[in-house]
């Protein structure tokens, strides 16, 4: 059975009788050294690293309250107790405005002191706790953006509990704004490397001859300019994790020097002669095809296998539509939090479409489009914008003009026979039906026909627009 171990306690003070008596009474609990001045204590605190001081305002030299603004300084400093047989008034109030937890008048009763250091130590417990705990939701906030519980993406967090904390080097791959990156921030803040250093580098969005210096550095004179040496992102990363972004448009010159830092986790810097050793979990993401890459010789072979230690394939959001509800009361509520709104949930029509178009752009374009509507504060230009987007695309999956009667696969080659799409069709012709026969009753009284049909008036003249739907017709 292990003893436990005593709280170590630092007392600082030109009476040696001081640190004596509260040994001889609290040995039991704790570990008590001594330091006769203060020029002697501030270096005990680093050699001896006490849990807590015990500090006398009046000693010779270096006043307590003066060493007390030193140890201030220094960072995570021990919690500190002043002691005194001056125990002014004025004594006390610059003790607390310094920081000091508590003030011991002298002479005072062990018992005293040690209900002091005990209650100081519980707030250290608890405040202790309480950063730990602050930390550990932070990281699970981080993880809990990663929206989905379709069981493509039960299957995709699953991937990413089971690696992040092992030191595989890791592949994301998928369609722009799947959450490539939420995926990576994802992976680092379940690791052991959670509190070490995460460092994005998009190597599509840095110039080809400025790549190699972000990632690597340069030591001074390595070209004109370079006035002093520069670390580089691998070496900022040091002991986290570095997110390589894009990976699939990194140059091949510079891939070769990829591998060796994969290899063995060491590089040169540009200009430089020494080896600099880093230790680095290393996440990419990328949307294009590496293995078309590899044929075109456009992305090394060996580069391509040693990232693929771990690979993780995220779904489009066309690819699991039951999620959108998910998303879209996560943005609701994070943009009216952060506007100030309070745009209510989306209708089942706004849903529907939402739910009928393809989202080339994934999770980032929903979530632009939900902006949009709490800054706007006004669901019916999801409409406006579906049909924007639609225009800047060379089809739309879910045409709202698109027959009933379907084929094995339609002109793109999907499925006819998909549930998502035949319902959306199925939604949007009825409405168009139903619409353009209330309008026909009103003699096209669109007031009439909006309160009929329980819509907004602007509403129905979106639907109007959308459905191409005139008097004529």
């Amino acid at each position: 059975m292990t003893t436990k171990e005593k709280t170590k306690v630092l007392v600082i003070d030109d009476d040696p009788k001081v640190c004596w008596i509260l040994s001889e009474g609290l040995s039991s609990s704790f570990d008590f050294v001594s330091a006769r001045d203060g020029v002697e204590g501030i270096q005990m605190v680093s050699t001896e690293k006490p849990a807590l001081i015990l500090l006398d305002i009046k000693m010779p030299g270096m006043t307590g309250l003066e060493v007390l603004e030193k140890l201030n300084k220094q960072e995570n400093r021990p919690e500190v107790i002043m002691i005194s047989g001056h125990g002014d008034t004025k004594y006390v109030v610059e003790s607390m405005r310094l920081g000091a937890a508590e003030f011991i008048d002298k002479p005072f009763d062990v018992r005293e002191v040690e209900i002091h250091i005990n209650g100081v130590m519980e707030r250290m417990r608890l405040k202790k706790e309480v950063t730990e705990l602050k930390k550990e939701l932070r990281v699970r906030s981080d993880y809990a953006t990663f929206i989905g519980d379709s069981e493509s993406m039960v299957r995709v967090k699953g991937i990413i509990e089971q690696v992040a904390d092992s030191e595989l080097s890791v592949l994301i791959r998928g369609e722009s704004g799947t959450g490539k990156e939420i995926a990576a921030r994802s992976l680092h803040a379940l690791s052991s490397r959670k509190d070490q250093p995460f460092v994005k580098v998009n190597c599509a969005a840095i110039p080809r001859d400025l790549l190699e210096a972000e990632l690597f550095g340069y030591d001074k004179g390595a070209f004109t300019g370079a006035h002093k040496n520069k670390q580089g992102r691998f070496e900022l990363a040091h002991k986290g994790t570095i997110f390589l972004d894009e990976i699939g448009d990194m140059p091949m010159e510079l891939q070769s020097k990829m591998l060796q830092v994969l290899e063995q986790q060491e590089f040169v810097r540009i200009g430089g002669i020494h080896n600099v050793h880093v230790d680095v979990r290393i996440i990419c993401a990328t949307n294009k095809n590496l293995e078309q890459a590899i044929g075109e010789q456009a992305f090394r072979d060996d580069l391509f296998y040693r990232l693929n230690e771990i690979t993780i394939f995220l779904p489009s959001l066309r690819e699991r539509p039951e999620d959108m509800q998910l998303l879209v009361n996560h943005f609701l509520e994070k943009y009216n939090k952060l506007y100030g709104k309070e745009q209510p949930s989306l209708s089942a029509e706004i849903m529907n479409q939402l739910i009928g178009f393809d989202w080339p752009g994934n999770v980032r374009q929903v979530e632009n489009m939900i902006k949009q509507v709490v800054v706007r504060g006004d669901e019916l230009i999801i409409a406006e914008l579906i049909a924007s987007a639609s225009s800047q695309l060379p089809r739309q999956a879910v045409p709202q003009s698109a027959p009933l009667a379907s084929t094995a696969l339609d002109e793109s080659g999907e499925s006819g026979y998909s549930l998502k799409n035949k319902v959306g069709r199925t939604v949007a012709t009825e409405e168009k039906r139903l619409i353009s026969e209330v309008l026909t009753k009103t003699n096209w009284n669109r007031r009439k026909a909006a309160e009929l049909l329980q819509i907004s008036y602007r509403s129905l003249l979106y639907k109007i627009k959308d459905y191409n739907l005139n008097v004529s017709k």
